[in-house]
């Protein structure tokens, strides 16, 4: 079965992202995978954890709806950036496509801060449709 990852952060540019990989997963019948990564730090309690998950879950299944698409939610806990704990979880997962949302951001906040969306563009194992 094909797979196909979304990246998500709680957007509005994200949920539409969600639900171009659902709609997609139909077409082409395959799962969703829906990854959200927070960074490890010493401050980051359980209870903030469980929260991010539980919060991944439920826009998942609204964004879904009643619709069969399986889809699975992971929550990344890392010290890698969301770029590449995006494209990391693609490479093990051998997805066949990632979707991830766009945001607009000025040249120099994009200098200072890197890009998401960048990082996964130029170093995913497979194709990447970006949505704004």
């Amino acid at each position: 079965m094909k797979k196909v990852v979304v990246g998500y952060d709680g957007s509005n540019v994200a949920k539409d992202a969600m639900k171009l990989a659902f709609e997609r997963a139909k077409l082409y019948n395959a799962s969703v995978e829906v990854v959200q990564s927070v960074v490890q730090s010493h401050t980051l309690k359980y209870e903030e954890i469980r929260r991010y998950e539980q919060s991944l879950e439920n826009d998942s299944r609204e964004i879904c709806g009643d619709s069969d698409i399986e889809f699975k939610t992971h929550l990344l806990v890392t010290h890698q950036t969301t770029g590449e704990a995006i494209v990391e979880f693609a490479t093990d997962q051998q997805a066949d496509e990632i979707i991830i949302g766009v945001q607009r951001r000025s040249k120099v906040n994009k200098l200072v801060f890197g890009s998401t969306a960048q990082h996964v563009i130029l170093n995913a194992p497979c194709p990447v449709l970006s949505i704004r």
